[in-house]
Parts: C-alpha cells; structure tokens; sequence
C-alpha cells in the first residue's frame, strides 16, 4: 500500500464526516473574500469611490458581522475536524495495538517498548496531520482561484507583479522542505533512542547496580542525549529559517504593492480600496502557497510514518492498520466479548491433546520437536528436565506465545487453530518464569482490570499463601510495588503472579517454575491450598521441585527439545538416568 492509498483508506473510513469537515474548511477559507470586498468599499467610500451606497458605519458594522460569522465558522470547523481527526488516530491506534496483541507474546513488537510507543503517538500523530491538511489545501485553493479571479479583473497586471515573486520566493523555500523532512526524520530516530534507553533503565536498575555498570550506562544515555541535541537543533534552525521566509513573504508583498500602486493611483487606474483589498487577500494568498508546502512536507512524512508503522506490523499487510472497526464511541455501544464461544470449541476443559508440536528458533535452530502429550481434567502433569531441554519452549508453544509451529493440540478433540487467542482466561491462565509486575498498587497487579467479586481477592491471596506478606506491607493490597515489582522479594513476586492467576477461574492452569523463590513449606502450602479450592483445577508445571514432582499424577522430562521419558516419580526413578540426575542432584552435590 503506497502513501496515496493509506490517505485514501483514511479519508474513506468516515467519508461522511470528512465531506462535511471539507465543506466546513472550505466555507471557513471563502470567508475572507467576502470581508475583502467590504473592507475595499468601506476605503473607497472614504474618497467617494464606493459603489454599494451604503454609509460608513453600515459598512463598519457589515466588517464586524463577516469578523463574528468567522469566527463562529471556525468553531464549527474545529468541531468537525476533531471529530473526523482524532477518530483517524483512534482507528489506527485501535488495529495497530489489536494486531500487537494477537502476535505470539516473544515476538510482539519488533523493537524496545520505548521506540514502540514512540510509533504509537508520533507516527499516528503524522498520519492524522496530513490527512487534515488535506481538507485546508482544498479549502485554500478554492479561496486563492476565487481571490485571484477578483484581483486580475481589478489589475491582471499588477497581480501578476505582485504574486509571481512571492511564489517563486516561497515555492523555492519549500524545496529545502526535503531536507527538513531529513533532519526531522533523525530527530525523531534519536528521541526514541532515548526513549527506549530510559526505558532500559528503569526496568533494569538493579541489574545494572548489581554490575557496576552506572558509568558505562551513563555514559551510552548521554551520547544517546548529545545525537538527540543536534538532531533536533538542525531541526528547529532550518524550519526557523522556513518559516521567517514564509512569515516576511507578506512583508515583501506589501512593498511590491506600494511600489507599483502609486503611479496607478496617480493615473486614477487604481483606488484605495483596490490598494486595500490586495494587501487583505496578499496574507491569505501567501498563506495558502505556504500551506499547500506545509502539507507537501507532511504528505512526505506520512510516506515515513506508514513505513515505520507497518515495521511493526512484522510482515502483515498495511491495511489491516485501516481496516474498519467500531470504535465502541456510542453511549452503549456493546463491547466486544473475550473467549466468545467458548462451548462451540468443546466446552470445559475435559482433556487436551498434543500431538507433534514442534518450534524452532530461527537464529539458533533449537527448540523442541515431535511433542505428544495429554492432560486429563483435574490432572497435575509436571514438565522437567535439565537447563536448556526446551521445557519453557513446550509451554510457550502450547499456550501460541511463540509463532505456530508444527502439530497439533485438541481441546476436548476439538482442533485449536489459534492458541494465542484460545488460551485466555476463562480457559486458561498462565504465569512466566520471570512474572510480570507493573509499578501500581499489589490489588491492580493481582486484578489486571478484572472486576473484584465475592471474596474472590481474598481466596486468591490465602491460595497463593499471600495473605501474611499483604498484612505486612505498609498499605497493604494498596501498597505501590514500584517498577516490575522491585519492592517486592523474589518469592513474593511469584506468589502474587500465582494470586493473579488463582483470581481467575481457569479451566488449566499453567505454571513455568513458579516455587523457584519458595522455600518448601511454602511451595507445599501452595500447592495445597490452590486444590483445597479448585479440587477440579487442571495443572501443567514446569518445576525440577521435589514437592511439585511428588504431587504430579504424570510427569514428562525433556532432553534436548524431546521427551525422554513419562510417568510417576517412582516409575521415572527406575528409569530415567536424567530424571535420577534431578532428583538426586542437591544430595549428590553435598556428598
């Protein structure tokens, strides 16, 4: 998709509104033509040239009403253009973070979240830009073909005189819009090199006390900030220089005409009114010869915003940044349902089957291979092996947080095409190695959004073995955890992942390494408790823990990206030579 049918495809998302935007515009650019010819015989009527007849005060009075209607047009027109503009932005905004969400959770966004949301509010910002310029250059050149008219019937002569120079003057200045657009391009670049960078820091803060590395990270931040400085110096002298010539373009009119009006005048070829109504139509003239540049330059940016946002849409194509949705504005609008249909893909979870799955990561060529496994409602099936064996991998495959590979999984015998999509609560829950923590209060990182019902936070926090920790933080549920949670210890964190789970009523259940933190009376109390509520609840755990093996109904261990071996903890012990190595490790170690 070129620039002209992204602005198309802009333009016909609301059409309706974007006619009624333009003629808005257009009426509001016309406006002065009227004013125009009033302030040429309100002049003339001082040397008794005017034609109309009227007094002075009924012309005064006739400037100050044309003054008022335009004002009160321009209202109206912000009116229509917000309500066309920002819908643009909502709808791109819209499908561009839709299309993220539904990508594999490893490979969502292409580049650093800074940068991402970068794209998110400039480049969006760019788009709508020059879609709403569009509506002024039809506007404005609806009023220069008008005004022009008028003055080449007055004097074709001197309209020549007086114009040609300006829009030479000003059509040269917008040729320099292309380097503009260059620095402006790396300006841009570099703020969100900073951005990201900040980004970096402050999820990484720890990390980076932990290794000394303050200087060097200081020091990467300030050559980011010093590109970032002359980036945008160059930016701001070249459209300083721009717009001083677009702004001293009406000064040099203004000249032109009192050079050439004066022996007009003499010769009674040329009133005051006539000298009047040329400088009144010069500034909107000139103005429209800068304006039709202006948007020339952000057409020109546009082309670079739509190249940046289809980067991240990873390969799919630009018009799904375009594609008609409902932006739910409507008071009442019904909003769109997650995990609709669920009983038309099998129901509740009663087994699950995996057969063949396969991953490959593209850069090393490692992942797992040939996976055949099943869970049966209420099971709890353990996945363990060495570092490396691939056992992450598995789980993110299953759940569609890595790209579809290769086989198949059946829910209840029902083939699931999309699993990113599939595995969401009510069906599934899932928590990572490393969880995810945001710096807001312990309650909205435990909800996420969902509405608290019942006792529904309290039995979550007991079944995640919470509920001493929350009693000892200074707020309590409302205590501010800081960024990814660095107020919180290691094992807290894994339990308040384990709480955001246990809050949602989940068919299945999946944890990676959750007790990784946990001492073994806690990580049993955990365990425990998560059944004493859910007796039904269906588990797939990834853990090398002894008390989490020891519970498994079945265990899978995984060597090398395949399964080496199934079944209980006793059958393993006979043999599996890995299996024993996990098992016996810490004693073996201590002899």
């Amino acid at each position: 998709m070129n620039t002209y049918q992204y602005l198309w495809r802009l333009i016909m998302y609301r059409p309706m509104r974007y006619f009624i935007n333009a003629i808005a515009w257009t009426v509001i650019y016309l406006a002065p033509i009227a004013a125009g010819l009033v302030t040429k015989e309100f002049f003339d009527s001082l040397t008794g040239n005017s034609k109309l007849g009227y007094s002075v005060w009924g012309l005064i009075a006739l400037l100050m009403a044309a003054a008022l209607g335009r004002i009160i047009l321009i209202v109206i027109g912000f009116i229509t253009d917000v309500n066309f503009r920002f819908r643009m932005g909502m709808l791109l905004r819209r499908n561009l973070l839709e299309h993220v969400l539904k990508q594999p959770g490893a490979q969502a966004i292409p580049v650093s979240p800074g940068e991402a949301i970068s794209h998110f509010r400039d480049d969006v910002d760019q788009s709508e830009e020059a879609a709403s310029w569009s509506v002024d250059v039809f506007g404005m050149t609806c009023f220069a073909l008008v005004s022009g008219y008028i003055l080449i019937r007055i004097d074709a002569q001197m309209t020549l005189l007086v114009f040609m120079p300006i829009v030479l003057v000003i059509t040269a200045a917008q040729l320099a819009t292309v380097r503009l657009q260059k620095y402006r391009a790396a300006s841009r670049e570099a703020t969100s090199k900073v951005t990201g960078e900040i980004s970096e820091m402050f999820g990484n803060v720890q990390a980076i006390q932990v290794a000394g590395a303050e200087k060097r990270v200081i020091d990467r931040f300030r050559s980011f900030g010093d590109s970032r400085r002359k980036a945008m110096l160059k930016d701001r002298l070249m459209t300083e220089l721009l717009d001083s010539v677009f702004s001293n373009s009406v000064n040099l009119g203004t000249g032109l005409i009192l050079l050439l009006a004066g022996t007009k005048m003499r010769a009674g070829t040329f009133t005051v009114g006539d000298f009047a109504l040329f400088v009144y139509y010069l500034t909107f003239v000139t103005q429209f010869i800068s304006n039709v540049g202006k948007f020339i330059t952000y057409f020109k940016q546009m082309s670079v915003s739509l190249e940046r946002l289809t980067f991240l849409l990873q390969g799919a194509s630009a018009k799904v940044l375009t594609m008609v949705n409902s932006l739910h504005l409507t008071k009442g609008s019904p909003l769109p349902v997650m995990n609709e249909g669920i009983d038309k893909l099998g129901g509740k979870l009663e087994r699950l089957d995996v057969n063949g799955l396969s991953y490959a990561y593209a850069d090393t060529g490692r992942g797992i291979s040939d996976i055949h496994f099943s869970l049966q409602k209420g099971s709890f099936t353990v996945v363990t092996g060495t570092i490396g064996s691939g056992k992450t991998t598995l789980v993110r495959s299953l759940l569609g947080l890595l790209p579809k590979g290769e086989g198949t999984i059946a829910w209840n015998g029902v083939p699931v095409d999309d699993p990113g999509t599939f595995f969401t609560p009510s069906r599934s829950a899932y928590t990572a190695q490393v969880p995810r923590l945001y710096s807001d209060t312990l309650r909205n990182n435990i909800l996420l959004g969902q509405a608290e019902q019942n006792d529904s936070l309290p039995q979550a926090l007991h079944a995640a073995v919470m509920e001493f920790d929350v009693a000892q933080l200074p707020g309590g549920l409302d205590t501010v955890i800081g960024p990814r949670g660095v107020k919180l210890s290691g094992g807290q964190a894994q339990r308040t992942a384990a709480a955001r789970m246990l809050v949602r009523n989940a068919e299945l259940y999946v944890f990676d390494d959750l007790s990784s933190a946990l001492d073994v009376e806690t990580e049993q109390k955990l365990w425990e408790r998560m059944f004493q509520r859910r007796a039904d609840a269906t588990c797939l755990v990834v853990s090398h823990r002894k008390t989490a093996l020891t519970r498994a109904d079945h265990i899978i261990v995984m060597k090398d990206g395949r399964i080496e071996a199934e079944g209980t903890s006793a059958e393993l012990l006979l043999r599996s030579e890995t299996f024993q190595q996990l098992w016996y490790g810490d004693e073996r170690k201590a002899e």
